[in-house]
């Protein structure tokens, strides 16, 4: 017989021990050592059964060992300073706080919208990099003061749990997640708990709230599993990426709209600070967009004036490198579901997400266009991604060069107190007193320069060691469930051999199985008697994705065979759990996407905050921190068209470099038996690299290059200024196609010496305009051989006369600093001082032949 619903009976705290429900149900305790040793100490057998979970800890520690707690003094004292330093924490002055002193224009509040976040093992509400990096970014805002709110939805199967058959496929279950169970809290308006509610295919939908306590942030996710709603929609948060287009639909439709009306509900009951800038991380989101202009439309502007303000506040962030990486949907299913939005002509709801540039499809609608056009600030995860961005996205803004595109980038960044291994971080703290610019983010990170070799090195054994302990657990349980023999996992691994380890989704140009491209040179590899290496290997692949899942059951296979079982292993299931002990026990971490598609790669950040070396294709990141003193380059070879030779040379450098400088660097002792050039490696990678790959500095990066010009534009366009900017927008707009530069002017020959002064001059037909709505520029530029500018210097030009034609004279003088090959060409664009830049409306005259 089966149970028709569930219930938990909780032990009743003794008074004294009441703090610990207050502890236990913010998810700082998660990144904070302190607290996690509390919680360990009240039942360290327990404390591992239940996988270090506070929340579910306390929900069945025995009442007699509450008693005893109770009246121990020394615990009572440990838990008083626990809680007083947590309350400073949540209270005191942290970096956003003492930046704002200087900045007041900084925003009050910020809300930022996600599908996923992958904040602890306690939640599991993300499926990879996306959501980690979320979670990473709520907990480096709480750690720097930053007042940011986050939206999300709260899924009652979470993602998948991946297990393998026998034949290595893999398999997916969705265990039934239990809120009882987990340290949210439902948002109550009084007695009851506060819904929204949202129109889904003209049926109303509503949701309840979860408030996660992540340190200082709140995080607001919405649930449809209630009462409230007929049984067939009640599982509109069923599954994170689960169902079909409809399915997706529905849950971007309630995670934006949705989302913006639970942070309204949220800020009213909480009396938390409105937000004034938003951010959509990733296009799941962008349906915020049009709840916001909604709420202007309804207070009384018209669309376009509610456009400009959304936009003003709006930040988009785009992860992916690929177009099929972008969710799309038919025009018609979201004519469907926005017709009758409030009164948003549905017109120009679809003009915001249609793609209607040169190469696009105008029947579908891109929740990665409709995040551009509704916001005004967008960013890429990583340089490289920032310049691949501006290219795939160039359409969207005709007439400028890809370089000019406004898509920025902030590089992502890793939360060091969650990732780096608590021995290390311990080697990390810094000397009490000393307050040099050494030590930021808790971290001295010159204190290794006091750790001798052996010391290090010990440390980095006890971390490897941690990882093959881990992995066995996990081989055995794969190996129960696949029903194979499983008396060679506790010989598994060795923690004095050379670990590499790669751990992805399965997506198929992540190329997991690279490293099979020569079996028998790997096998010698792994198999060698006196430097041999060890591969541990984990990752997911979407549960649609067939040829993921073979790239995966290739790799298992080539794991099962005897001569290499137990040296390269395929651990089942990759989450945080398994990701905490395994980027501190490997040596070196591998990653060989097909460049330029890799976003931005943070695995590869985790590993070397602790010490790991990277192996890897330059791209994402590692393009723009690659050093050899962090490690290694796999060359691209991207000028060979055909996948099947680029990846067998790709792979034979990935050979070559294992062989030959990797194995004999980590093998090379000293006489005291150690690897001296290594540990130069681990030192100089934690210490110069570490400060830079931080969640701390993405997040402050944020602040000053989005958040804050966000908020000051967003205050600009308040009153009639926003109305005032959409009319002008729409003139110049009616005008602009008759806008012409009609001639330049240029006593500039064919060889000019460097240092000279240049006049330029152009006659320009602003058909109008008044030559305030104008910016006429010259724009130089390195040349190709096709004539295309690269590397441009806009240089202003000045009004002049206006001759009988009614053409308008413009000049400048520029002065030629550089040797080299050039050109040139002028160019008109719309110019208001409440545009965000030059290429912001998409408009440029072009001279002609240009």
């Amino acid at each position: 017989m089966r149970a028709i619903r569930r219930f938990i009976v909780q032990p009743v705290l003794p008074e004294p021990l009441k703090a610990l429900s207050k502890l236990a149900t913010n998810l700082r305790w998660s990144w904070n050592l302190d607290t996690r040793a509390l919680f360990g100490d009240i039942d360290p057998a327990l404390w591992e059964e239940v996988h270090h979970d506070a929340f579910k800890l306390l929900a069945r520690v025995p009442s007699d060992r509450l008693d005893i707690l109770a009246n121990d003094k020394r615990f009572l004292r440990r838990l008083e300073l626990t809680v007083a330093e947590l309350d400073e924490y949540l209270t005191g002055d942290l970096w956003f706080q003492n930046w704002a002193k200087d900045h007041p224009e900084a925003p009050r509040a910020i809300g930022y919208f996600s599908a996923e976040f992958g904040i602890a093992k306690v939640l599991p509400q993300y499926s990879g990099g996306l959501g980690i990096l979320a979670g990473d970014h709520l907990k480096a805002a709480s750690d720097n003061g930053v007042p940011i709110i986050g939206v999300g939805l709260f899924y009652r199967h979470g993602y998948f749990r991946q297990y393998l058959n026998a034949s290595g496929w893999q398999q997916e279950r969705y265990p039934v997640l239990d809120a009882n169970e987990m340290p949210v809290t439902v948002l109550r308006d009084g007695e009851e708990p506060a819904l929204i509610s949202v129109d889904i295919a003209g049926r109303e939908v509503k949701a309840q709230i979860w408030v996660v306590r992540v340190g200082r942030v709140p995080l607001l996710m919405l649930d449809t599993d209630i009462d409230a709603n007929p049984g067939e929609l009640r599982g509109v948060t069923d599954q994170l990426y689960g169902g079909n287009a409809d399915h997706r639909l529905a849950q971007e439709v309630l995670l934006g709209v949705g989302g913006v009306r639970a942070l309204r509900e949220f800020c009213r009951i909480s009396g938390h600070p409105v937000p004034e800038v938003y951010h959509a991380n990733e296009g799941h989101a962008g349906f915020l967009g049009l709840e916001r202009i909604r709420e202007y439309m309804e207070a009384g502007d018209d669309f376009e004036t509610a456009l400009e303000r959304t936009r003003a506040s709006n930040v988009f962030t785009t992860h992916t490198p690929v177009p099929a990486g972008i969710d799309r949907f038919s025009l018609d299913r979201v004519r469907e579901q926005f017709s009758g939005f409030g009164p948003l002509p549905i017109d120009r709801v679809l003009d915001l997400g249609r793609e209607t540039y040169e190469g696009g499809d105008p029947g579908v609608y891109n929740m990665a266009v409709l995040g551009f056009r509704a916001g005004q600030r967008a960013n890429g995860v990583s340089e490289l991604h920032g310049e691949v961005s501006r290219e795939m996205f160039r359409g969207l803004w005709p007439g400028f060069a890809a370089a000019e595109v406004p898509i920025g980038s902030v590089t992502n960044g890793v939360h060091h107190l969650t990732w780096i291994h608590p021995e290390l971080l311990n080697l990390l703290q810094p000397v009490v007193g000393d307050s040099g610019p050494q030590i930021h983010d808790g971290c001295d990170w010159t204190a290794l320069n006091r750790v001798d070799d052996q010391t290090l090195w010990s440390a980095k054994r006890h971390m490897r060691t941690a990882m093959i302990e881990m992995a066995r657990e996990r081989l055995h349980a794969s190996c129960r469930v696949r029903g194979m023999s499983s008396d060679w996992v506790d010989d598994a691994l060795n923690p004095n051999v050379l670990t590499f380890g790669f751990a992805r989704r399965g997506a198929s140009y992540k190329r997991l199985t690279l490293m099979l491209s020569d079996p028998e040179r790997l096998k010698r590899l792994l198999n060698n008697p006196t430097t041999p290496i060890q591969i541990v290997i984990a990752g997911k692949a979407h549960p649609a994705d067939d040829i993921g899942k073979g790239l995966i059951q290739k790799m298992v296979q080539f794991a099962d065979q005897e001569d290499v079982r137990g040296k390269i292993v395929f651990l089942p299931d990759y989450d945080i759990s398994l990701a905490r002990p395994l980027y501190p026990g490997c040596d070196v971490w591998m990653n060989n996407p097909l460049r330029p598609l890799e976003a931005c790669g943070t695995s590869g950040m985790k590993a070397a905050l602790n010490g790991a070396a990277n192996l890897s294709v330059r791209d994402g990141w590692w393009d723009e921190w690659y050093d050899p003193r962090f490690g290694w380059e796999i060359p691209s070879a991207e000028g060979i068209s055909d996948p099947e030779v680029r990846d067998a040379r790709e792979a034979q450098f990935l050979y070559e470099i294992i062989e030959n400088e990797i194995v004999p660097k980590f093998y090379t002792r000293d006489s005291h038996g150690l690897p001296a050039g290594w540990l130069k490696m681990m030192r100089d990678t934690i210490q110069i690299l570490g400060p830079k790959i931080l969640a701390s500095r993405m997040v402050s990066d944020y602040v000053e290059k989005l958040y804050t010009p966000a908020a000051v534009a967003s205050r600009r366009v308040e009153g009639t200024a926003a109305a005032d900017l959409a009319a002008w927008k729409h003139k110049v707009r009616e005008a602009w196609p008759k806008v012409q530069v009609r001639r330049v002017e240029s006593s500039l020959s064919k060889r000019v010496a460097t240092g000279a002064q240049v006049p330029f001059g152009a006659w320009v037909d602003l058909d109008g305009l008044d030559p305030q709505d104008i910016g006429v520029q010259v724009v130089l530029g390195e040349v190709d051989a096709d004539d295309w500018l690269h590397n441009l210097e806009v240089v202003p030009m000045t009004l002049g006369e206006t001759n009988e034609e009614g053409l308008s004279h413009f000049s400048a003088t520029v002065q030629v600093k550089d040797p080299g090959s050039f050109g040139w060409t002028v160019r008109a664009v719309p110019k208001n001082p409440l545009l965000s830049g030059d290429v912001e409306m998409g408009l440029a005259a072009v001279a002609p032949g240009a």
